[in-house]
């Protein structure tokens, strides 16, 4: 059987760097275990360039697949993207299965294959092994049905099989990076760069978070055995930067130290650059100079916002005073911090904005990046907000860098200003001009100055959509007219043991 997965281009701006591209690493993932299963899978990336779909279409064409496999990490905004390619693909050939993955269709299964008869099957969760299991049935003729975590039409109605189990070994799996030319990818300024996992999950229970429910549990891998890939990977592919994709990598305090040590044993010399809990950070103030002897030059700290009374909201987990003392620790021990912030909250005003400036400016991060809340259906923060009102109906701009919801106080063009003043006044306040003109570290000082490019690009390209090409609403349907009821009790999309359940009820520095 003849298999093709696509890597559809992604509409945001923030993802496209240019001449920088990662690595697809769920379509690699999923690619390595149909390659170790015996069938002959190939990959075409539509992230470089972006590739056109015409041009999309014609290069599957040309590969004669039996098999199509669809998926993208940014799964609810390049959902258009998705389904007009595999629309062509379907009309060039009508005999090809389609298969479709990833986040959004994990959870919007019904909508999609209602919506979009030319997708065949949808993979919900994580699919390494499912898709194992689903191709053995379709080149066997056998009954989808048995296959657990899928969902497809059954006599013209879309259904869902039982979910799958959850991975417990993400070792039992192998990379395909033998699928891509990893010369190709570079990040952080021309660094051959790939995408990896420690881990899949977070024990915590942030009420906002897309990706939690998806993976179910949390879960790392074999902190020797990673090193290791990641050494083989600079010493036989030249790869100089690995960027983890994990939510949470550092959760579980044992494992990950043993994964720093393992690393710094390999005695490569590699950037690392991830994301993390600013409580993680704090936790683990004794065992920072591993990190920086590892490789880490920069992580994302998913702070959220400064306001004490929305991380409640939220079930951040987290209070002001452990973020500000995050950025201090990564400073003193030469890790930049990349700040996020997330603004439209129902109840903000202009006092909000202000205060939260000012607690930012305090927490002095090396770097911000500001994001709008995009609530999903099967996250229980969706119920809380179900009735708001939706500004932005191109779920294309769902992508938290646009703003897709009204606020009740202030008007879309008064958020949209403060989000943009905050970024400038965060990014050219005098320390931060001096530590990107001088710092003396010779690579963060790179760092910086590679994002500051980046960001500029980025913040004149939004500023110049959102008053001459986005359109917005005035009065729009409620979150629950546009995307359908809540789904929260649909959020954990794979089934666990008693045992894995008991799991996640441990301290997370005993995992």
């Amino acid at each position: 059987m003849r298999i093709v997965i696509i890597n559809p281009p992604h509409p945001a701006i923030g993802s496209r760097i240019p001449r920088e591209q990662l690595t697809p690493l769920g379509l690699l993932s999923i690619g390595g275990s149909l390659i170790d299963a015996g069938y002959s899978v190939q990959l075409i990336d539509g992230e470089f360039g972006p590739m056109p779909e015409a041009d999309l279409v014609r290069q599957t064409v040309e590969r004669a697949p039996d098999l199509v496999l669809v998926g993208h990490s940014g799964s609810t905004s390049g959902h258009p993207v998705a389904a007009r390619l595999t629309r062509g693909i379907k009309a060039a050939l009508p005999d090809t299965t389609i298969v479709y993955g990833g986040v959004f269709p994990t959870y919007h299964w019904r909508d999609v294959l209602a919506a979009e008869p030319q997708i065949d099957v949808i993979v919900r969760g994580e699919g390494e092994e499912t898709i194992r299991q689903l191709v053995r049935s379709i080149e066997s003729s056998t009954d989808l049905a048995d296959v657990q975590g899928i969902a497809f039409r059954n006599e013209g109605v879309p259904y869902a099989t039982p979910a799958a189990p959850v991975i417990r070994d993400l070792d039992a799996y192998r990379i395909g990076w033998e699928l891509v030319d990893l010369k190709k990818y570079s990040y952080w300024g021309g660094k051959q760069a790939v995408v990896m996992q420690f881990s899949r999950g977070c024990p915590h229970l942030c009420n906002y978070c897309g990706q939690r429910g998806f993976w179910t549990r949390y879960r790392h891998r074999d902190p020797t055995k990673l090193a290791g890939e990641i050494a083989w990977l600079h010493r036989e592919h030249g790869v100089e930067l690995i960027n983890f994709a994990d939510e949470n990598p550092s959760a579980a305090r044992t494992a990950w130290k043993e994964f720093l040590e393992a690393l710094i044993a390999e005695n490569v010399e590699l950037t690392l650059v991830g994301s993390t809990r600013a409580g993680d950070i704090v936790r683990d103030a004794d065992i920072l100079h591993l990190y920086k002897k590892a490789g880490f030059e920069r992580f994302l700290l998913g702070m959220e916002n400064t306001d004490e009374a929305t991380l409640k909201l939220i079930r951040k987990g987290s209070t002001t005073n452990v973020d500000r003392e995050a950025v201090r620790l990564l400073r003193r021990h030469g890790i930049l911090s990349m700040a996020t912030w997330v603004s439209g909250f129902d109840e903000e005003t202009d006092a909000d904005y202000w205060r939260g400036l000012r607690q930012i400016l305090s927490y002095d991060p090396d770097q911000i990046q500001a994001l709008y809340v995009t609530p999903h259906r099967w996250t229980p923060y969706f119920t809380i907000a179900r009735e708001r009102r939706v500004i932005q109906t191109d779920q294309s701009k769902w992508d938290y860098k646009h703003q897709v919801l009204a606020t009740r106080h202030m008007s879309p063009w008064r958020v949209f200003l403060w989000v943009k003043l905050i970024e400038v006044l965060v990014q050219t306040r005098p320390k931060a001009l001096w530590r990107v003109l001088f710092h003396s570290d010779r690579k963060l000082r790179h760092a910086m100055r590679w994002y500051t490019r980046m960001g500029r690009r980025v913040w004149f390209r939004e500023v110049w959509h959102w008053f001459f090409r986005d359109r917005r609403l005035t009065n729009g349907p409620s979150m629950q007219e546009f995307w359908g009821s809540p789904q929260e009790a649909e959020e954990e999309s794979m089934a666990v043991t008693r045992k894995e359940a008991a799991l996640v009820e441990l301290p997370i520095g005993q995992h």
